[in-house]
């Protein structure tokens, strides 16, 4: 469908009005009388050698001054080079940590000892697999240990935020 002259002149004002392309198509359907659909008012306001206004993004939080008025400093800490770990959460004689810097090709890992005192290194992929490496050829950690280990690492990793 085209337009007139008049109705181009329209759009052309909501565009520089800053209106979204959704809220373009819902007042030519309601002022002019024009359905159409979102595809075809992109299509319109390209024709039209238009650009949407973008909404200006959010500024980052200013930083509130600590006691004694000095700045707080930020909470992200930048990565570390090298591999350190974060403090170790216990359920049930089976200890958790999160390394800082996750091993090659995984997400997140760290190590874990299980109530027998064997130590593994666990990571998650990037499929969301858990995987489990333990220090001794051929070890396998009891059933209830794994229970306690994956739901402590669930602890730990919501936790952390991830």
């Amino acid at each position: 469908m085209t337009l007139d002259d008049a109705q181009r002149k329209k759009v052309a004002g909501w565009i520089a009005d800053g209106m979204k392309l959704s809220e373009i198509q819902n007042r030519l359907a309601s002022e002019l009388g024009v359905r159409m659909t979102y595809m075809d008012v992109r299509l319109l306001v390209d024709d039209l050698k238009l650009t949407p206004k973008d909404i200006e993004p959010p500024k980052p939080p200013t930083p509130v001054a600590a006691p004694g008025g000095a700045p707080a400093q930020p909470s992200e800490t930048p990565l570390k080079v090298e591999k350190e770990a974060a403090p170790e959460a216990s359920v049930g004689g089976v200890s958790v940590s999160v390394d800082q810097l996750a091993r090659p090709n995984a997400v997140v890992s760290g190590k874990v000892t299980f109530s027998d005192g064997k130590i593994a290194e666990w990571y998650i992929d990037q499929t969301g697999r858990l995987g489990l490496a333990p220090q001794q050829a051929g070890y396998r950690p009891s059933a209830a240990d794994l229970q306690r280990f994956q739901a402590t690492l669930e602890g730990e990793l919501a936790r952390m935020g991830l």
